[in-house]
């Protein structure tokens, strides 16, 4: 997805529902879009439907578009680490199944160094707090495919404020 002028830089970000993700992520300075798609499966184009069933093998992602100069993508990773539970593998919540799983699908090498670096350093943080390991992983830049979802789901949130789609944050600060 590229329709961004040569500054910005796009990262998807996977972690549970994409609705609640994709409002929380809109609120960040410098972030100037996100969309909701697809990625991490096998299917072309698939559905919102086909996703949900698990059969697709895909996670429901916010695709971001910022301006590294006025956001750090460590900025925007930190947001994604701290506001959902990255150590629940395949489920956010009463939110089951390996769409709604923690993934990190970077467009650069250098994003896919900080995200790693910066799952390190969280992870002993978490294990203080009585959490268990992160399952988040973080794929090769280029390695998926994005698939954007339904219009009825982008920016559903701001079309239906009283939507479900809670935040799952742990209560622990990535630093």
């Amino acid at each position: 997805m590229s329709n961004s002028p040569a500054s910005q830089e796009s990262i998807g970000l996977a972690l549970g529902c994409f609705w609640g993700a994709q409002k929380l992520l809109d609120s960040l300075d410098g972030v100037s879009e996100t969309t909701v798609g697809y990625m991490g499966g096998d299917a072309s184009h698939p559905s919102y439907r086909q996703v949900c069933s698990g059969s697709t093998g895909h996670a429901e992602t916010v695709w971001v578009t910022y301006d590294p100069e006025q956001i750090d993508v460590a900025d925007i990773l930190k947001v994604f680490l701290e506001n959902h539970d990255p150590t629940q593998g395949d489920r956010q919540g009463n939110d089951v199944g390996s769409q709604y799983r923690s993934v990190v699908f970077p467009t650069t090498t250098e994003q896919a160094a900080t995200a790693r670096q910066l799952i390190a350093d969280y992870e002993p943080r978490l294990a203080e707090a009585g959490y268990g390991p992160i399952t988040t992983t973080v794929e090769e830049p280029g390695a998926h495919e994005y698939w954007l979802a339904e219009e009825e789901h982008q920016h559903y949130l701001k079309k239906n404020p009283f939507g479900y789609c809670p935040v799952h944050a742990t209560g622990v600060t990535c630093g």
